[in-house]
């Protein structure tokens, strides 16, 4: 049969003497990267049987665009496999080149963020250690949103959490990640270069919150003992003004009460 025409299951794809496709740039071969478990699941669904049939590269662009409104591999009572999952399994089938995941990489639109977050995911599963670092490293600056759905139920998360669970983790998306070797493992071997943080170096950030610190508190009790000072000055010129009035109006009500019974007794002579 020739290699452009689609069967209506896909059966060729998953047989399991083995597979025609060639094996991923890690070495492993496309076929079998998911658990036999979740492959089947995919194919019997009604996803995959009516949206991914005769679809190339250019079609999971509007495939994603349309379907896939969250991130997750199995949801639900029935563990039916969610869009994002049976296409991430579409693109293990096409294969698709390096120019073709810049392409979706560079997609930076929010209709567009679940093809930067499934070319990661396929990023993740099919290329090298090294290459994954260096693909997916960037997004991790990507504060967009993102839902997730799984066996607990809907979440919020972010695409940088997304990736940062793609390089530290083991199983995202009920799929088995394979094992990468640690990025300092990789610097060591001369196959990445030292990753800098957009915030800096962190111990130079640290010192400078300890100099901030200290500065506050000394700052704080010079400045304070000053602000007292000057508070107990107010207060106490306030308490002379008072006493000072209080006394003036008692002289005035002595003074009126003297007056007062002066008249009185005038009038009484009379």
């Amino acid at each position: 049969m020739p290699s452009d025409t689609h069967r209506a299951d896909e059966r060729r794809f998953l047989d399991e003497r083995g597979s025609s496709a060639t094996l991923a740039p890690n070495g492993l071969n496309p076929a079998t990267i998911m658990e036999k478990a979740v492959r089947e699941r995919i194919v019997d669904s009604y996803f995959w049987k009516e949206q991914c049939f005769g679809v190339n590269e250019a079609d999971i662009v509007d495939r994603v665009a349309a379907h896939v409104s969250f991130v997750g591999g199995t949801y639900g009572v029935g563990q039916r496999p969610a869009p994002f999952l049976c296409l991430a399994f579409k693109l293990l089938q096409l294969a698709p080149g390096d120019d073709v995941l810049a392409a979706y990489l560079r997609h930076g639109g929010d209709r567009f963020k679940y093809l930067r977050a499934l070319a990661c995911f396929y990023v993740r599963l099919t290329r090298r250690p090294d290459a994954v670092h260096r693909l997916l490293e960037p997004f991790l600056e990507d504060r967009r949103k993102l839902r997730r759905k799984g066996r607990a139920g809907t979440s919020l998360t972010f695409v940088d959490q997304f990736v940062d669970d793609l390089l530290t983790k083991d199983r995202v998306c009920a799929t088995s990640l394979w094992q990468m070797p640690k990025r300092e493992v990789l610097e060591d071997l001369e196959l990445l270069e030292p990753r800098t943080s957009p915030l800096g170096d962190i111990e130079d950030l640290l010192e400078e919150d300890e100099d901030d610190d200290v500065d506050m508190n000394g700052g704080g009790e010079n400045g304070g003992s000053g602000g007292d000072s000057d508070e107990e000055g107010l207060i106490e010129e306030d308490r002379s003004e008072r006493r000072r009035s209080y006394s003036r109006d008692r002289s005035r009500s002595r003074e009126g009460r003297v007056v007062d019974r002066s008249y009185e007794s005038g009038s009484d002579g009379r």
